[in-house]
């Protein structure tokens, strides 16, 4: 009878350590699995107004690199003011993203508006149309941009089909408007038939 004790609990114990180990090793294979899923994220942009180039890397799997979204940030100042603003790194994804749904992977971006101070988009607004009062360049969670060699049409419907914040289509400037903010769309002066989104 002592002897099946002793089985009994030399089972338990195993049985109790296997326990424990096994779910370290699930978790362990877990975070091994979304790395793989989650592959560093680049992007290559060009300022417009500025003429720089930045090259980077803005995640590392599931962890944004402050470093790099601190260059971000910069890059897409107002260039005006140069005044910097800190951006929704959500951003970084949407375009990461978008040229990868267009066939383009790591495509260099031209970037047409970063931020914009309330002062600089109210002069916009007063000289130019088609600059919402309200503009989410103002809260650094918006960026206009074209991809050289790319039909802005196409880059539209890509942005579209992304369903990720606003999209805005202006064919006469030749740009679009990517945002965070909730999922809808505008085209400015354009076709009826371009305004739903065909």
């Amino acid at each position: 009878m002592y002897a099946s004790r002793r089985i009994l609990w030399a089972v338990l114990v195993v049985g109790a350590m296997l326990s424990l180990i096994a779910p370290a090793g699930a978790r362990a294979q877990s975070a091994d699995s979304s790395s793989q899923q989650a592959p560093d994220r680049p992007l290559l942009l060009y300022n417009t107004h500025t003429g720089e180039r930045l090259d980077i890397f803005f995640r590392r799997g599931d962890q944004y690199i402050p470093d790099a979204l601190a260059k971000l940030d910069y890059f897409l100042r107002d260039h005006r003011t140069g005044e910097v603003r800190h951006f929704d790194p959500r951003l970084y994804d949407i375009l990461a993203d978008l040229t990868a749904s267009i066939g383009h992977p790591g495509a260099e971006i031209d970037i047409v508006c970063g931020y914009r101070t309330p002062s600089t988009n109210e002069s916009l607004r007063a000289h130019t149309t088609g600059v919402a009062k309200n503009s989410l360049h103002i809260q650094a969670e918006a960026i206009d941009l074209r991809i050289p060699g790319v039909d802005t049409l196409q880059l539209r419907k890509a942005a579209l089909a992304l369903r990720r914040g606003g999209v805005g289509y202006y064919p006469h400037s030749d740009f679009i408007h990517v945002d965070t903010g909730r999922v809808r769309q505008w085209c400015f002066d354009c076709p009826a038939s371009l305004i739903s989104g065909d």
